[in-house]
């Protein structure tokens, strides 16, 4: 694919929107990290207990992340009948042949000991009778190796514990309602803050500010709202991915998107993720006649990798012409005791867990490509890091694995702050580049934002999902081009608008990316080219340089055969 000048930044950065920046209200700190899930509060920490002051920029409240709605659990090689490279080999056979050795190698041996790390700061994960710690197993491990909390609220339990150490320490300040906008630079080209809309003591209109730092970390999470379906509460816009890009990092493997298989579908409810763990336990899918379809398509039946059960669930529907499937739980004893959250919700849709299937389908849940990131979380931009699922680190290669996100970001976002705390210098810090302003956009016309996201999403599910092919990419991609340039000329400068724009540019991106793999591998299908092929067991990259587009491809320097063998 060549390249082209990208129409909304050959236009209107958003940035330039901004008032000019002296006279903007200024904060200032050593390191910024936006995102208070489990990626940006390890980092946080870790730079903070090396005696950086740390700010956290927080989106919505303290607590609402990605982390916090987490109910699979934390995968580490803790058990008797288990060791770090066992664990190492799952992830690489999952990754279909993406996955870095090195970092898979570094985060696997790291687990147990940040397992120890999160129970001595006071988290509480589900122990059997003799007090060992109770182990789950999900589809792609082949032992017992997830930590889980209260059966399915590991996030929220993890999301306590580290926002509790976080907030307590004297060298961190949280910064909730704060909507970050665009990354800025100093002459040198360092990333140096940010621009953001905040809301301050409640107010309802928000302010345009300057932060100041010598790092910013972006832990944003993944952009599950691109997408109609999506497991990701309404914060998760994508927004870490299009600041880096439109700041000229470069972003990595896009058009893996991992589909969750199995959310509640019920008219009216929320689109509540039903954690493998369910599966682990013995929960079955069937189809409306009551057939359990999954034997048929795989050897681990509903323990097979996400991406392969998610596509069996939608051709099933197809098949059956149904809008979902069921997952019967009454082969396991005692559900209601074993999943408390679920049962909770069933009950109030007026369902037993021992008695009813619960109607579930698929759901985008976790952005496996990003921003390209090495192990210590530096990107292609002096003075940015990136880390948790905004991050493509090399470890989940072209398919997450269970429960390994919350293991990468935690890890990961460890040896982040570390780093940067390594790196400081405060003669580092520089003055940010002067830039032109322009206050407002000037135009009759307005855009209907929530029409657009409407079209957006559907779009998306629709063209850009679970199977692609070239006729519905590239009709996708000139559709978003199009909404692209409207934003660029209509769009009211608002925190909503700028939620839009990231979206847009976010998915117009991944259909680049979907459109430039000819091959069908881990969670990216491609019904016009459904073979795994060898030459294409490299990484895709995406980067603007000089406002025109670039998108290439890499090979892997250390990595596994394209499909290893692992007996699973």
């Amino acid at each position: 694919m060549g390249s082209q000048i990208h129409p909304f930044l050959a236009t209107s950065p958003l940035s330039r929107l901004f008032s000019p920046l002296r006279r903007l209200p200024r904060f200032r700190a050593d390191v910024l990290v936006v995102g208070s899930g489990a990626a940006g509060l390890a980092s946080a920490l870790e730079s903070a207990e090396r005696g950086l002051h740390v700010m956290v920029l927080c989106k919505g409240g303290v607590e609402d992340t990605n982390t916090r709605y987490a109910q699979g659990g934390i995968a580490a090689a803790v058990g008797l009948d288990d060791a770090p490279d066992l664990h190492a080999a799952d992830t690489q056979q999952v990754g279909y042949g993406l996955c870095d050795q090195s970092v898979v190698s570094s985060l696997t041996e790291a687990a147990p000991s940040t397992m120890d790390w999160l129970i001595e700061m006071g988290t509480r994960f589900d122990r059997n009778p003799d007090g060992t710690l109770s182990l789950g197993k999900e589809g792609g491990h082949r032992v017992a190796r997830i930590l889980h909390s209260a059966g399915t609220a590991t996030g929220l339990e993890l999301q306590r514990s580290l926002h509790a150490r976080a907030r307590s320490h004297p060298k961190i300040d949280f910064i909730p309602r704060t909507t970050a906008v665009d990354l800025l630079k100093d002459a040198e080209g360092k990333v140096a803050g940010l621009m953001a809309f905040l809301y301050r003591n409640g107010e309802n209109l928000p302010e345009e500010v300057l932060f100041e730092a010598s790092a910013v970390v972006l832990a944003t999470g993944g952009g599950g709202q691109i997408f109609r379906e999506t497991t990701n509460p309404h914060l998760a816009t994508g927004d870490g991915l299009a600041m880096a890009l439109r700041a000229g990092a470069v972003l990595r493997d896009l058009e893996f998107v991992q589909f969750h298989p199995t959310t509640l579908y019920l008219a009216g409810a929320a689109r509540f993720l039903i954690s493998e763990v369910t599966r682990g336990a013995g929960a079955i899918l069937r189809d409306r006649n009551g057939h359990a379809f999954m034997k048929e398509v795989h050897a681990d039946a509903e323990l097979a990798p996400r991406d392969i059960v998610s596509r069996a669930i939608s051709r099933r529907m197809v098949e059956t012409g149904d809008t979902h499937v069921y997952l019967d739980l009454s082969p396991i004893t005692e559900p209601q005791e074993k999943f408390p959250s679920l049962a909770k919700i069933a009950q109030e849709f007026g369902m037993n867990l021992a008695e009813d299937s619960i109607p579930v389908r698929p759901a985008v849940h976790y952005f496996v490509g990003g921003i390209q990131s090495d192990l210590q979380g530096r990107t292609s931009v002096d003075g940015l890091w990136a880390t948790g699922e905004c991050a493509s680190t090399g470890f989940h290669g072209a398919n997450r694995m269970g429960s390994n996100s919350l293991l990468e970001g935690l890890v990961h976002g460890r040896s982040v702050g570390q780093a940067v705390a390594q790196s400081f210098s405060a003669s580092h810090r520089r003055f940010l580049f002067p830039m032109a302003a322009t206050t407002t956009l000037t135009s009759s016309a307005e855009l209907n934002l929530p029409d657009m996201t409407y079209s957006l999403k559907s779009l998306m599910w629709r063209q850009v999902g679970m199977e692609r092919d070239a006729a519905g990419l590239e009709d996708a991609l000139g559709r978003l081009r199009d909404w692209e340039s409207y934003l660029a000329r209509l769009g009211a400068f608002t925190p909503a608008a700028v939620e839009v724009v990231n979206m847009v540019q976010v998915g117009a991106a991944l259909t680049q990316s979907a459109l430039f793999r000819e091959e069908s591998r881990g969670a990216h299908f491609r019904t016009d080219f459904p073979d795994t092929v060898s030459s294409w067991q490299r990484h895709s990259l995406l980067d603007y340089s000089s406002e025109t587009l670039h998108l290439r491809s890499s090979p892997l320097l250390n990595s596994t055969p394209t499909l290893p063998t692992v007996d699973c």
